[in-house]
């Protein structure tokens, strides 16, 4: 193939001064390479950006596992592992399940509790005792057996979203996916067009789409992030959360996405 014809084939996407490139009809990347943490970076509240405390984050049977088995008490000592790479405009398809028994002074609402932060903060620039990025959270949740708790939720940590034209400040929203007891795998895919939209599918089906993500003006967190009066959220980081319950991913995969 020529120089010229790869050129045509490539498509850029660009925001905020970071690109992400790909070929059109390239394969969906593979952002673990089922090995190691290589290209991951942990960000532990309490600890500095890097320090993995207590082997929190770790590569187990070819599955990224967050463990407490070091843990005396989780203490709210809530983590992100971080992805190398910010993305503005992609598909990105995560299997994952729950295990075992929550962490030792895990808060309630967080038992089957973990998911995947999107747009995140540059985790260099989060205070040592920050709890989460301010970022865009596609919420994992499991059943506890008897009751229903949709998946693939939404929660705005120092942001707001829209929702059918209207603004949305209520923290967490539910999607209208089924429950999931046990610790069986599911397939959560989210489409993030930049700042436009995103849209949760689970097991290839829609469950939830909301416009318009955004920093909150009002956040202690998002506040040294604004610039002037632009509240727009339009690319970040990716990272995985540790909320207190052990949780596996198996695959985390990317497609970048033509703007």
């Amino acid at each position: 193939m020529t120089s010229t014809a790869v050129l045509g084939r490539l498509v850029v996407c660009a925001a905020v001064g970071l690109f992400a490139t790909t070929a059109i009809g390239e394969e969906w990347i593979s952002l673990f390479n089922g090995k190691d943490l290589d290209g991951w970076s942990p960000k532990i509240r309490g600890y500095e950006f890097g320090d993995n405390f207590a082997d929190t984050f770790r590569v187990e049977g070819g599955m990224i596992t967050v463990s407490y088995d070091e843990y005396e008490s989780f203490d709210n000592k809530f983590g992100h592992l971080f992805y190398k790479t910010p993305y503005s405009h992609y598909r990105l398809r995560i299997e994952h399940r729950f295990i075992g028994e929550q962490a030792p002074g895990g808060p309630g609402w967080a038992i089957r509790n973990s998911g995947v932060m999107l747009h995140c903060q540059d985790p260099a620039s989060m205070t040592k005792d920050q709890e989460f990025p301010v970022s865009i959270e596609t919420q994992f949740l499991g059943g506890d057996g008897t009751n229903d708790r949709p998946t693939c939720n939404v929660c705005s940590p120092g942001t707001h979203i829209e929702m059918e034209g209207a603004l949305v400040k209520r923290h967490c929203n539910n999607s209208t996916s089924k429950t999931f007891h046990g610790d069986q795998w599911v397939v959560a895919e989210i489409e993030v067009r930049g700042g436009d939209s995103i849209k949760h599918y689970v097991n290839g089906e829609l469950v939830l789409e909301y416009e318009k993500p955004q920093l909150d003006p009002k956040d202690k967190d998002a506040k040294p992030l604004l610039k002037g009066d632009d509240v727009r959220l339009s690319s970040g980081y990716i990272s995985l959360q540790s909320e207190s319950h052990p949780v596996q991913f198996r695959k985390v995969e990317l497609l970048v996405l033509e703007p």
